[in-house]
């Protein structure tokens, strides 16, 4: 294979722009350590759609290519990449490297469909390239697991990458801020050669479920989570299905869960699940945000055209969006941003109005779906609401729309108060302590924190000997469904409302605003309810 000296001479070869999503493929790395094994997962790569296998053969042990190879690439049931990765490119081989290239050219020969060859020693394996086919096309791959570079370093890279004789360029980086993954998926977008193009981690797992949008060659999905080869991949069953992988095309529309957390988020799986029965060319995706400011002023192009928001960022999005719906500026909180027509975002609160609607009809199920001050059952009662940030602002507002005396619970009292202060009429406001010890009361306890979701199960934010009296106790938390709050307070003998009904009402709501179409919610309660359920 000859050398390329310029990337952009390579463009007819990649297919062009218009099709770059049609040629976007599924694949899977086999991570065995026994050639049976890494056979059988490839029949299970089969079952699950992928279309390409990578043979991890650095993961094989007592490894013999002679012996091996042979058996590997005959049996393989689908196209496979050959990659025999060193411990310098965060591979598991720590030997010499002239085996190494060595079994990469003999698996050439034995006619495997690629072969992955470091960036740093491909002058090295092209050294003897008459020994490779013309029927294999190589990989040059870069690996940087601690950062990733600015775009004209990574523009620079695909240069070199193609430069040393690539058919195919690969470059993965470590995302340590999801800035980060918008610029790889930036530089893969305007890739004028077949590009595999990844920013590693949770930060940039958008640069995986995506890469059909922004014309990826190839994208990787794990057989099962703890089978991924890398930080942040997703599955096989969770590209292909909840993301749409194959249905994805170049316009197709973005939204997403912006949040600190939000692995634990089953927005994805609601929305997709709906966009996808409505037969809508879009797609939800997971963003793991750290500075809400950075990541609006990034993530700008037209197609993205709306974002969920959730702890920590609700205030800041309110401070992000170009214009605000009143009712989100009277709450103070913005859950919803939704791209305008001029590209800039209104933003919009979801929450109060699911979070109300679930508690009333916990209080009384004949509740209609809209309701005064005058008949909500909330009138008149008083409802402690735990939490001053986005989520506890508009269920304090909506219980003061409702008639209800309002008491906001927080770690810091003067936030709590400053909150208060806003409401109409205005609110009291006390300390977790207070509210602990049983010396504030009221009818409605509820938990808009995040005390007691995933991975803080064991937690909760009252104790169990503070909720005997309340008739009804709602937590906003949904991951778990029955947090220690909710089984304390069903102990008590209080009503209890799970946070899944708030959940779907409020993304019911933002996907009408997202898309214009109303939600199928029922859809969407069964699946969040199904994913909680596993």
């Amino acid at each position: 294979m000859e050398a390329q000296a310029d990337a952009g001479s390579a463009a007819a070869a990649a297919g062009g722009a218009a099709d770059a999503a049609a040629r976007t493929h599924l694949c899977t790395s086999l991570v065995a350590t026994s050639v049976d094994g890494m056979l059988a997962e490839a029949q299970e790569a089969v079952a699950n759609g992928a279309d390409i296998v990578e043979l991890r053969l650095d993961y094989l042990e007592d490894f013999d290519a002679e012996r091996d190879l042979p058996r590997l690439v005959q049996q393989c049931p689908l196209p496979a990449i050959a990659t025999y990765r060193p411990v310098w490119e965060g591979g598991k081989y720590d030997g010499p490297e002239a085996p190494r290239l060595a079994a990469l050219r003999l698996a050439a020969q034995l006619g495997v469909a690629y072969v992955d060859i470091e960036l740093k020693v491909a002058t090295v394996f092209f050294a003897a390239k008459s020994e490779l086919p013309a029927t294999t096309k190589i990989i040059v791959s870069s690996h940087d697991y601690e950062k990733t570079a600015s775009d004209e370093e990574l523009r620079a890279l695909v240069e070199r990458c193609y430069g040393a004789g690539a058919d195919i360029v690969k470059f993965a980086t470590m995302a340590n801020d999801i800035t980060d993954a918008w610029r790889v998926l930036s530089v893969l977008r305007a890739c004028p050669v077949p590009c595999i193009a990844l920013a590693m981690g949770e930060r940039g797992q958008i640069s995986r479920l995506l890469a059909p949008k922004y014309g990826g060659f190839l994208t990787f999905g794990a057989l099962s989570p703890e089978r991924a080869s890398a930080p942040g991949q997703p599955t096989l069953q969770q590209l292909s299905g909840m993301y749409g992988l194959k249905q994805q095309r170049q316009d197709t529309a973005v939204m997403g869960i912006v949040g600190n957390p939000v692995s634990h988020s089953r927005s994805p799986a609601i929305h997709n699940a709906a966009l996808q029965q409505l037969g809508l060319n879009a797609v939800y995706v997971p963003l793991l945000v750290d500075d809400m400011a950075r990541f609006l002023a990034t993530f700008t192009d037209a197609d993205w055209i709306g974002f969920s928001v959730t702890i920590p960022h609700k205030q800041a999005a309110l401070e992000g969006a170009q214009e605000v719906d009143p009712v989100a500026a009277q709450i103070g909180a913005v859950n919803t941003l939704v791209r305008q027509e001029d590209g800039s975002l209104k933003g919009y609160n979801t929450d109060w109005s699911a979070a109300i609607a679930a508690i009333e009809r916990g209080l009384d199920p004949a509740t209609p779906s809209s309701t005064d001050a005058s008949s909500s059952p909330l009138a008149g009662k008083t409802v402690v609401v735990v939490g001053a940030g986005g989520a506890g602002r508009a269920l304090a507002f909506g219980a003061a729309v409702k008639g209800a005396k309002v008491v906001i619970a927080n770690r810091s009292v003067q936030k709590a108060a400053d909150l208060a202060a806003q409401l109409d009429p205005p609110a009291s406001a006390c300390s977790l302590e207070d509210l602990a010890s049983g010396a504030v009361r009221g009818d409605v306890l509820a938990n808009t924190t995040s005390v007691g979701m995933h991975l803080q199960e064991d937690e909760t934010p009252v104790p169990a000997a503070a909720l005997p009296g309340f008739q009804l106790v709602f937590d906003a938390v949904y991951t778990p469904l029955h947090t220690r709050l909710l089984k304390e307070a069903a102990a008590a003998g209080c009503t209890v409302v799970t946070g899944e009904t708030m959940f779907v009402g409020q993304a019911a709501d933002q996907f009408k605003l997202f898309t214009g179409k109303d939600a199928p919610v029922d859809l969407m309660r069964t699946v969040v309810l199904d994913s909680l359920a596993k």
